[in-house]
């Protein structure tokens, strides 16, 4: 499966190949294995210490168990479930019997890998953490924290030995990586796809790349990278607007670099963009709903001029009914043609082009699942949306933006939307008012003042309405967003730590 000099990369950028020996390296590359070898009883009694900090990682691939909706159920998304059970180290018998059966399967495995647990289980994949054994044989240009996780040994007692090359050699810390086993009941086409964008998006360092895969017979393997980061739910009602900033300067960097390529992620959520608050980095992750701009579309009237849009609007069955009234019931034989889109994503960040069942979709959905998680962190409320189907998400963004508003994003698709909900009302309410009220700030202060927002609030709202705006065509783009002033972060303007009570000041 891999060279013997790019870190297990295929040759061939969009093949699958099947697990082979590895290469051989050089002496100073085997003396330092021996090296690590030696180490091995060592790191068992390691691990025992490092499982406890697992609540701090996540894996590339690794999601919640919210529901994935797609036409064909078939290619609903493989999210995994989150492990619940990082802080033992009890493995079940189940859990460790389909690990013996994984090692027994690929041949040469045990001498790759040493599986740890399972972290993950979804639909279409099991997800298992594990050492890389064979880490310092290869170069890891993947690793963006191979000189950070550098460890030195002390200095000996004997002046002699301290002149040695051998004293001056580092011993890395154990590597470990994800594991994602595909199940035998995905699709080819599909897991191919998933390959194939991860391998276009190898260069960026904003998004989760894929080592390497194997396949034996019909069961295929991805390997990821094991990335630290923090629980969202955790740290984003403690966030301040520079935390926000920072947060979605790293994240709107990986939004680019993979609209550049024309690709669509469809699956922009919290727990898909791997962030870690105290190194300010994050790395977008799950490209399983992924999927290239342009691919399996037909024109959709979004993309129409505003007078051949009118004129279509006007020729339709819909026009027609809504001039003559409406008419109770609906139709026992409905000859239209029903329409048939992509709706993969997770509830509660679909775009509305999504939810109108949008022909021509774009990497404008991503901008809009990236403003549902900014309007998450301003209304201090998670998950903001929280609709059981499409057309209770469509009522959920009504009562944002009103009903008017609403009615003009369905003609833009070819959609009819209309309500008698009584609290939607025709104008609908601002995000500032939403904000306000979702984090129990009263309409007038306590010296008898409206309350407002900060100026830094403002700025985050002002980019919120970019980013959450109805029509794709009028959004912002992820390149447009890295220049808006909301993105642009000052080194100087960073925050000072506050400092404890009892710490005097001299």
């Amino acid at each position: 499966m891999a060279s013997a000099v790019h870190r297990r990369v295929a040759k061939a950028p969009f093949q699958i190949h099947q697990d082979q020996p590895r290469g051989q390296t050089s002496d100073t590359e085997e003396s330092i294995q021996s090296q690590t070898r030696r180490a091995e009883d060592e790191y068992d009694e390691h691990d025992e210490h490092d499982d406890h900090d697992d609540h701090d990682y996540l894996l590339a691939e690794e999601g919640e168990d919210e529901e994935q909706e797609q036409e064909n159920p078939a290619e609903e998304d493989d999210g995994c479930e989150t492990d619940s059970s990082d802080d033992s180290d009890e493995i079940d018998l189940s859990v460790q019997h389909d690990m013996d059966k994984l090692q027994a399967a690929f041949p040469n495995f045990k001498d790759n890998y040493r599986l740890i647990k399972r972290i993950g289980e979804g639909t279409f994949s099991t997800v298992y953490k594990a050492e890389d054994i064979q880490y310092h044989r290869y170069e890891n240009r993947w690793d963006i924290d191979a000189v950070e996780n550098q460890w030195r040994p002390p200095p000996l007692r004997n002046s002699r030995s301290n002149s040695t090359s051998t004293s001056v050699r580092t011993r890395q810390k154990p590597k470990f990586v994800a594991i994602k086993k595909i199940y035998v009941t995905s699709s080819p086409a599909r897991i191919l796809n998933e390959l194939e964008l991860l391998h276009d998006l190898r260069d960026s360092h904003s998004v989760c790349p894929l080592i390497t895969a194997f396949r034996e017979a019909d069961q295929v393997l991805a390997i990821l990278p094991y990335f630290r980061h923090q629980d969202f739910r955790k740290y984003y009602p403690h966030m301040s607007v520079y935390d926000m900033r920072v947060y979605f300067r790293s994240l709107f960097t990986a939004l680019a670099a993979v609209h550049e390529k024309g690709i669509i992620h469809r699956d922009i959520k919290p727990t898909n963009f791997l962030y870690d608050p105290d190194k300010k980095r994050g790395v977008l992750v799950d490209f399983g709903l992924a999927e290239r701009e342009g691919v399996d579309t037909k024109p959709c009237l979004c993309h129409e001029d505003r007078q051949v849009r009118k004129q279509k609007l006007q020729q339709s069955v819909a026009f027609s009914s809504v001039q003559a009234g409406p008419q109770p019931g609906y139709p026992v034989n409905d000859t239209r043609p029903s329409r048939r889109a992509n709706r993969a994503g997770t509830r509660g960040f679909r775009a509305p082009e999504v939810l109108f069942k949008c022909t021509e979709q774009t990497t404008k959905i991503d901008i809009w699942s990236a403003g549902v998680i900014l309007l998450t962190i301003l209304c201090k409320r998670f998950p903001f949306f929280n609709s059981a189907d499409d057309v209770e998400a469509l009522i959920e963004i009504a009562t944002i933006f009103g009903s008017k508003k609403m009615k003009m994003a369905g003609q833009l698709h070819g959609c009819v939307f209309d309500t008698n909900i009584p609290t939607i009302g025709e104008r609908g309410f601002t995000f500032e008012k939403i904000m306000l009220w979702s984090t129990c700030r009263s309409d007038v202060s306590k010296d008898g003042r409206p309350s407002t927002l900060t100026e830094e609030e403002k700025g985050a709202i002002e980019f919120l309405t970019r980013c959450m705006e109805l029509d794709p065509t009028k959004r912002i783009s992820a390149k447009q967003a890295l220049a808006h002033d909301f993105l642009q972060i000052d080194a100087d303007t960073e925050p000072e730590p506050e400092l404890e009570d009892d710490v005097m000041m001299l």
